[in-house]
């Protein structure tokens, strides 16, 4: 695993953060060490997608990167005549993930699609995966984007939504905030590294409250939505039609 260093030198301009190849080179390592509990939460998604896939449905992993979502999915689910659709608008995201995906062990059929999430028609899908993908969307398209995600979904089946998230009360976002920054301190980024990603990401990625997000959700039709998972503010929501 290649570590992230794309940061570690000053610069005299930080560009916009965009998932281009040089982040897919390292992009396991950046995101183990700047999300907490990564591996975990990924994983549990797996033991949801198990107890929620439908026999002859499709599975949705939205905003896949190298598929780590895809894979945690085809290591549980066994409802016959399911298939997984991993999409992404980055090519060299994609790239990686279908070369991991050649020396898969054989499991139910996965397909990686480079394609607009926003764009793309969720169809007869019973498990539909968002792993801190909507927070890099226009925050005035995410409403219909899990609309669209809704109306695709059969009765029964599910949404996850993983989301960096901030906090209403001003003293305890600036803690979740502070105890973020140790979190990654303490897996070997310096000051000026968080300092220089941070700016990067301001203007990408735009983040809201668990609130927020579950009033969406449930705005849009789902019967429940509720926090699964928490580590500081990153949070995940399950949501049922």
């Amino acid at each position: 695993m290649k570590k992230d260093s794309i940061y570690a030198q000053p610069k005299q301009l930080v560009a916009d953060f965009t998932f281009d190849e040089k982040v897919a080179a390292v992009f396991p390592d950046m995101i183990k060490r700047s999300v907490p509990a990564y591996q975990q939460m990924v994983a549990y998604t797996g033991l949801w997608a198990e107890r929620y896939a439908q026999p002859n449905t499709n599975l949705y992993d939205l905003g896949s990167s190298l598929g780590a979502t895809s894979f945690a999915l085809r290591g549980r689910v066994a409802a016959a005549g399911c298939r997984i659709v991993g999409v992404d608008n980055s090519a060299d995201m994609l790239a990686r993930a279908r070369q991991i995906l050649a020396i898969e062990p054989e499991g139910i059929p996965v397909e990686f699609v480079e394609a607009d999430i926003r764009a793309i028609p969720i169809e007869n899908a019973s498990v539909v995966v968002l792993n801190f993908t909507l927070q890099f969307i226009e925050p005035a398209e995410r409403t219909a984007l899990i609309q669209n995600i809704y109306d695709g979904i059969v009765p029964g089946g599910i949404l996850i939504l993983s989301e960096k998230v901030v906090f209403s009360d001003a003293a305890v976002n600036r803690r979740m905030i502070d105890v973020h920054h140790d979190f990654k301190r303490a897996n070997g980024y310096s000051d000026l590294e968080i300092a220089q990603k941070r700016t990067a990401i301001m203007d990408v990625l735009v983040p809201e409250t668990l609130e927020a997000h579950k009033q969406r959700l449930l705005a849009c039709g789902f019967e429940s939505a509720e926090t699964w998972f928490q580590a500081f503010n990153f949070a995940s929501v399950v949501a049922i039609k």
